[in-house]
């Protein structure tokens, strides 16, 4: 048996506990830096799997660091389990994190004869919190030669082009007052929003279109009879790059700043967390996952598909931390169809399919694409030296 049948064979028979964990995760969501059940049901697999592992790892309760093998190259996975407020498990994260373990699993059998370490990172809160960047920060990847994980979405999509964004925390504090006896006394902190949100309208016809500028306001008052005296919300700025990202988020704050300078408010703009960059797909990896995973039976997404395909194919311009990893070490961030179509990332449909018999099917090829790459640049000497000449 060479070492894909190999892999692919850990991979088959561990199938029924990794759609359990799946499955599991799927019906117990717990959103950013609350992943306490998730990081322990995650680990404990790899424990069980015979890797050596670390929770609370970075100063970060819900983060682990899970070890296996011994050899010189040494190769990061990536497991994400957060969901998000009000919809669960709507991008999937569920179908990570038990693909994470199951490559992780397959890999740490073969991992000394292939010349290998393998660490899988669990890394929370990647729906706006930043766990991959704090855990950069700490030296959670340092000594890593490579970075990879596959992420869910309506259709396959081999190359991730994930936008940088920054997250703002924006709060006005007004004046409240009786809305009808004594209204010229207030200072209406929810009208602040309205005239900001208008300034980002009227803005966004001289901005790129490929730019996105988004939000919510999350606190906008208590009472239709007392003027607001503190309003909230929450946005997302997001541009091609970093660079880019840092001449638009300046103009999106004047906007803010509009806002109290029209009302009178004072204005509060914090980063909720640190910016997630551009994301760079190593140019040799990618072939070899999309080349595995067409082995596999997989289709990708071609770059002339029209209609909903082409919609579905929008998922690659997401944003995610693991755009920071790529900009310090090679990595892939390929999407793998769950066939949910109509059903798109972030609805409450897409959640549904996250534990469907084609989820569950992407959740077994995405485990043996990985491992299958992995195997891949560890038996190609010209990749494996590249690789391990880089420095992290």
């Amino acid at each position: 048996m060479d070492v894909k049948d190999a892999l692919a064979a850990t991979i088959t028979g561990a199938r029924d506990r990794l759609t359990g964990l799946s499955h599991q995760l799927h019906a117990h969501p717990e959103t950013a830096w609350t992943e306490e059940r998730a990081a322990a049901w995650v680990s404990a697999e790899l424990a069980d799997g015979g890797f050596e592992v670390e929770t609370g790892a970075c100063q970060l309760p819900t983060a682990f660091i899970a070890r296996a093998g011994s050899g010189p190259l040494h190769i990061g996975i990536c497991a994400e389990y957060d969901a998000l407020p009000g919809v669960g498990h709507a991008c999937g994260h569920n179908i990570i994190a038990a693909s994470s373990v199951g490559a992780g699993l397959a890999l740490a059998r073969v991992a000394d004869d292939l010349g290998l370490t393998v660490t899988v990172l669990g890394t929370p809160a990647e729906e706006g919190g930043g766990g991959k960047v704090f855990m950069l920060e700490r030296g959670a990847f340092d000594g890593l030669h490579a970075a990879m994980m596959v992420h869910p979405g309506p259709v396959d999509v081999a190359e991730a082009r994930p936008f940088a964004v920054s997250h703002m925390l924006v709060r006005y504090r007004g004046q409240a007052t009786h809305a009808a006896a004594y209204p010229e006394q207030g200072v209406n902190a929810a009208d602040a929003f309205t005239v900001a949100q208008v300034a980002i309208g009227l803005l966004r016809q001289q901005l790129l279109p490929s730019t996105r500028v988004h939000g919510v306001v999350t606190h906008a008052g208590d009472a239709p009879n007392v003027i607001p005296d503190a309003t909230e919300g929450r946005w997302y700025v997001r541009a091609e790059t970093v660079d880019e990202l840092a001449g638009l988020e300046p103009k999106i704050r004047r906007c803010f700043e509009a806002g109290a300078l029209a009302t009178g408010c004072e204005l509060e703009i914090e980063s909720e967390a640190p910016p997630y960059a551009d994301f760079r797909n190593d140019p040799d990896l990618l072939p070899l996952y999309r080349a595995n995973a067409e082995r596999l039976g997989r289709e990708f997404l071609s770059s002339g598909a029209s209609g909903a395909a082409a919609l579905a194919g929008r998922m690659n311009r997401a944003s995610t931390d693991m755009g920071n990893v790529s900009q310090v070490l090679p990595a892939i961030h390929p999407y793998i169809g769950i066939d949910s179509l109509p059903a798109v990332n972030h609805q409450k449909e897409f959640a549904a399919h996250c534990v469907s018999p084609a989820a569950d099917r992407a959740l077994t090829d995405a485990a043996t694409g990985l491992a299958w790459t992995v195997a891949d640049a560890a038996q190609d000497a010209g990749l494996r030296t590249r690789l391990m000449e880089r420095t992290g």
